[in-house]
């Protein structure tokens, strides 16, 4: 036996360095990766996991678990090594040591659709914390929903220096702050170092006052003493706000000549320091070698909530069926089966009462539908609620410490409203839609990014899609961002032409299950396109033929959105040149280009000349229209003015499209 001291001997230490034996080990084969976070705040995980943390390795998605959250995923290594240690299956010593190799579940930066175990995708530094607000504020929904016997835990983040630094941080403090999420407790790995050396070469924020300042409890212990970090989490989880621990930390804590600098940080310790290290923490073992005894005493760790998860199992089997099915349906993330038949019957009703509204008001319209057919349907705007049209008459707000609500109100905080949305996803029982100005994806993207990444489906309204908004100007108006959010794999985006293909926008949008979708809406009125309902959803290919040639078509005019009315009166005034043109409307560019090639080439079709209307930048509409296609839209940034003038300014209009494609046909 390699350690036969009696496992009810097995120390704090013990444990600790197991952790972060296997991340340096890990480091060191992988030559690549970050040791020094591991290595500095295995204490802080270890009376986490150990004391702590309601989990059972055995379902480590198990609806009732405490979520942990490694906002900062560059240290990777030790929550794979805590996964591994607590006997989360397929997290064998064998993944640890393939540790940022091709296809191993021990990816650079934790990836949740990677990794079992890994609640959310994290690496862009400050995310982790921003995701971690929605998971909080997701847990206390439900419960306001199911009660104590079916949602009760906690969320833990593990922080460092440089989540506190990223912007997002504050937009996500300040949110959980106000709403008192008293079931969200950061760890902060507080070393006071960053890549470029001492965290004082930059910056000299009190972090715990800022946390105080933001309606927090924060305090400052030793990171490095177990009972010291048991206290503090005692006392978080006693509180009636989000709490703050800053564990002060040395980063690469036991290595000789790193330990304390940002040489620990990102780069293997080397043989030479490696070695140092393990006989300064009085480790004597082979490389990912764990003594059976402490191996024994995590795997006991890894089973303590085991007893708590079988209770919460037989209280929710002695739920009535219908009640218990609810809640199962809804944390497993399928849908309710009456969508469909909510969305025909609504399009039925806009054919026989046409709507000429803003696809922002066709969205209010569709959400008063879907609402009431998709309970876990969460809405919310950061602080445009009016002018995004996202909270429908029968939805109440949230507010502090009072959850029982589907409206969030998440002002000014682009970047926190849309990672706080992926929580909320990733957490289960919900399915989130937020709100903003299109123009300002620029501050969601990352997150946006991340969910485009990880497969979360979120949706997000974003209203005033173009220079339609007209007065505010070019800061407002979006030009790229139709082009820049298609290009995101994975993210679909849907820019309907009116109330019909609003609400089957919608209809997609809940529908999905394995990635975000983002609804681009008008703030000026159109003319309701569409004229019969049904039950089929002609969106669902992306694009349709919605006015057909009489004739033999020789030209196609695509369009989608706001532009699709163009495309149409176009149509008209080529008819009275006697030259036939048909129309084809494209909700979605991105979904109608993923086609198979024959569905394509049908919707495309064969007229020699090929038109596209969009009042935005031509990026992307090559591959329906090819290169020498004429396109009338953007080719720069917009104005202020009122949107009819704008659109006469850069030659958007029915009667430009129509010049275009006879100078075409003549030439």
């Amino acid at each position: 036996m390699l350690n036969t001291v009696p496992a009810d001997r097995v120390t704090h230490s013990d444990l600790a360095n197991a952790v972060r034996v296997l991340a340096m080990d890990a480091v060191e084969q992988a030559k690549s990766g970050h040791p020094g976070l591991p290595m500095g705040a295995a204490d802080i995980a270890t009376v986490l996991f150990t004391k702590f943390l309601k989990y059972d390795a055995a379902d480590p998605t198990w609806p009732d678990r405490d979520r942990f959250i490694l906002s900062a995923g560059h240290g990777s290594m030790l929550l794979y090594a805590l996964l591994h240690l607590t006997g989360v299956k397929g997290m064998t010593i064998e993944e640890l040591k393939n540790f940022r190799k091709l296809d191993s579940k021990t990816p650079g930066h934790p990836e949740n659709f990677m990794t079992p175990g890994v609640e959310t995708t994290t690496g862009p530094l400050g995310q982790g914390i921003a995701t971690a607000v929605g998971f909080a504020l997701a847990e206390r929904m439900l419960n306001a929903e199911y009660g104590d016997d079916l949602v009760d835990h906690h969320t833990y983040v593990l922080a460092s220096d440089g989540d506190l630094m990223e912007g997002i941080s504050q937009e996500a403090i300040a949110l959980a702050g106000h709403l008192k999420l008293n079931r969200m407790i950061v760890l902060w790995d507080d070393n006071g170092i960053s890549i470029d050396g001492p965290l004082s070469i930059s910056d000299s924020v009190d972090q715990v006052k800022r946390f105080q300042a933001c309606g927090w409890n924060a305090v400052r212990i030793d990171g490095h003493d177990p009972k010291a970090i048991q206290r503090a989490i005692s006392r978080a989880q006693k509180s009636d706000k989000p709490t703050l621990i800053a564990c002060k930390t040395t980063i690469g804590f036991g290595a000789p000549k790193k330990a304390g600098t940002s040489k620990a940080h990102g780069e293997p310790l080397g043989a030479e320091e490696l070695a140092g290290a393990k006989a300064a923490l009085g480790w004597s073992h082979e490389p990912f070698v764990i003594p059976d005894n402490i191996r024994d005493a995590w795997a006991k760790a890894g089973k303590k909530g085991r007893r708590l998860r079988k209770a919460w199992a037989d209280r929710l089997s002695a739920l009535p069926a219908d009640r218990r099915g609810e809640f199962e349906r809804r944390v497993r993330g399928v849908r309710p089966e009456g969508l469909g038949d909510a969305v025909a019957r609504l399009k039925d009703r806009l054919a026989a009462e046409p709507q000429n509204v803003a696809t922002r008001k066709a969205s209010e319209i569709a959400l008063e539908v879907i609402t009431e057919a998709v309970p876990e349907l969460v809405l919310g705007s950061a602080d445009l609620t009016p002018s995004n049209n996202t909270k429908t008459k029968n939805l109440t707000a949230i507010s502090p410490g009072n959850f029982a609500g589907r409206y969030i109100h998440y002002g000014i905080r682009e970047h926190g409203m849309a990672a706080a949305m992926n929580g909320i996803a990733l957490h289960g029982g919900y399915v989130p839609a937020g709100a903003t100005f299109l123009v300002f994806t620029d501050y969601a993207r990352p997150a946006m990014r991340i969910a485009s990444l990880a497969g979360i489906p979120a949706v997000y309204v974003m209203t005033h899609d173009s220079i339609g908004l007209g007065e505010d100007g070019p800061t407002h108006q979006p030009v790229e961002h139709l082009a820049a959010l298609r290009s995101m794999p994975k993210m679909r985006v849907f820019r309907p032409a009116d109330a019909i293909e609003t609400a089957e926008a919608w209809q997609m949008a809940l529908e999905r299950t394995d990635g975000p979708t983002t609804l681009a809406l008008t703030r000026q009125n159109l003319q309701q396109v569409r004229k019969e309902g049904g039950a089929k959803n002609l969106s669902a290919t992306g694009a349709y033929e919605l006015s057909p040639a009489n004739g033999k078509a020789r030209a196609t005019i695509f369009a989608s959105g706001s532009e699709v009315e163009i495309a149409l009166a176009a149509q008209k005034l080529l008819a009275e040149q006697n030259f036939e043109a048909r129309v084809v409307s494209v909700p979605s560019l991105d979904l109608f280009l993923a086609q198979p090639e024959k569905v394509r080439h049908e919707i495309i079709g064969d007229a020699p000349i090929r038109v596209a209307v969009e009042a935005a930048v031509r990026f992307g509409w090559d591959s329906v229209i090819g290169p020498d296609g004429i396109f009338v839209g953007m080719h720069g940034f917009g104005a202020s003015a009122p949107y009819k003038d704008l659109y006469k300014h850069f030659g958007i209009t029915a009667e430009a499209v129509a010049e275009k494609v006879l100078r075409t046909h003549n030439l």
